[in-house]
Formats: C-alpha cells, structure tokens, sequence
C-alpha cells in the first residue's frame, strides 16, 4: 500500500508539474503575442543620368537587281560609319547587323503592281557610354539625309533604348534613406498613439525599379525602392 500511495503522488506530482509548465508557457505566449506592433514603409527615389545609349540607325534600299541593292547597303553602311566615327564614336562601339533581304515578288499573296523586287533593310547600331555624344548625333542625322541616306524613324523594333547600370553604387544610400523614411513614419505613428517605439520585429527590402523619368527624356532615370518594416510598440 505504502507503494502504490507514493507511485500514486509521484504520478499526480509529475502531472501538476508538467500543467504548471504548460501554463506559463501559454502565457508568456500570450505575452509576446499580444505586443502591439505597427507596419510602416519608407521610401526613397533618385533622379540620374543614363550612362549607356543603344542607338539602331535603320535604312533600306530597294530595287531590281539584288547585287546592285546589296552595294548601295554597303556603300551607305560605310558612309554612316564614317559620320560616327568623324564625330567621335568608336569602332568598338559600332556594329553592322547582317542585311534583311525581302524578295517581294516570292510574295504570293501580293497582286498589286510592284515598282521594285527587292527591298533591303540594314541596321548600323552604336552601342555607347558616351550618352550626350550620341544624343548630339542623333539630333543631327539630318545630316545624313543631305547624303541621300533616309533613315528610317518610329520603328517599335529598333527603338533608341537608354540605361543606368550604376544601381549598385547607390543602393547602400537608397536603402538607408528608405530605412530612414520608415523609421520616421513609425515614431510618428507612435507619437499618436501615445506610444513609444520599440525594436524592429521584421524587415523586409523591396525591389529596385528603374524607369523613364517622362517620356520626353528617356535619358533621365528614376530609380525607386520601397522597404517595409514591423515595429513594437511599448506603452
């Protein structure tokens, strides 16, 4: 009897302990669950300047005999070159595309009276860290035009495309900025709430955009990043 009565409190004892445990846990879970928290997000923006422009100068030429066109590209092709080059482009940064040639009698679906057989569309492209050289040129390709050359503009598929590729020389500071915004966002918000603010509880960076500042200048960037953060608040 005496053994069946202390194995009896033992077990009793062992079960009391192990709800008491189970007790505080709940409610040191219910304390740190019911802490009071706010949401905020900070922002930060930059203006810059494109450091890279690709440029496609488009042009065709058309006619009867394919040997005759396929000369008249090459002649235009060099004497486009040569217009970059003497005004301070570098070889390194031109490239000639490969003809495209259109037979346009194969066309079987054609029935209209063609002026010509063939068409044939080249693309001289400059590819350049020398962003205000080539905007200069662009805005004198009429100059080509005084040459018989008609280049060919409003093309979706060989647009003028400019790009910032410095992002990662300016994200410690953007991000910190953002941070900074946020944090500022949090004490106000805390401030009303007749609240002091507390650690951060989580953190999370957005990710980085760039995009055209308007559409009349292409060559003018906004960089853009968002981070969102979780702090306590204590009373």
């Amino acid at each position: 009897m005496k053994v069946s009565s202390i194995i009896t409190a033992t077990i009793v004892a062992a079960g009391l302990l192990g709800m008491g445990l189970s007790i505080r846990s709940g409610l040191r879970t219910f304390n740190w669950g019911s802490q009071r928290t706010v949401d905020v997000r900070g922002l930060a923006t930059r203006e810059v300047k494109a450091n890279k422009v690709t440029w496609p100068i488009v042009f065709k030429e058309t006619g009867d005999d394919l040997p005759t066109v396929y000369a008249s590209v090459t002649s235009t092709n060099a004497t486009i070159v040569k217009f970059l080059k003497d005004n301070g482009i570098k070889e390194t940064e031109i490239s000639i595309s490969a003809p495209q040639v259109n037979n346009l009698r194969a066309d079987r679906y054609n029935t209209l009276p063609l002026p010509y057989n063939y068409s044939v569309q080249s693309v001289v492209t400059v590819s350049s860290s020398q962003v205000d050289k080539v905007r200069e040129l662009i805005n004198r390709q009429g100059e080509l035009l005084s040459q018989g050359i008609a280049i060919l503009t409003g093309d979706y598929s060989n647009q003028t495309v400019y790009e910032y590729t410095e992002l990662n020389s300016i994200k410690p500071e953007m991000i910190a900025e953002a941070t900074k915004n946020a944090r500022e966002a949090a004490n106000k918000f805390a401030d009303d709430s007749q609240s002091e603010l507390g650690k951060i509880k989580s953190a999370r960076q957005g990710q980085f955009t760039i995009e055209d500042r308007d559409n009349y200048t292409p060559y003018i960037k906004e960089v853009r990043v968002v981070t969102s953060l979780t702090y306590f608040l204590e009373d």
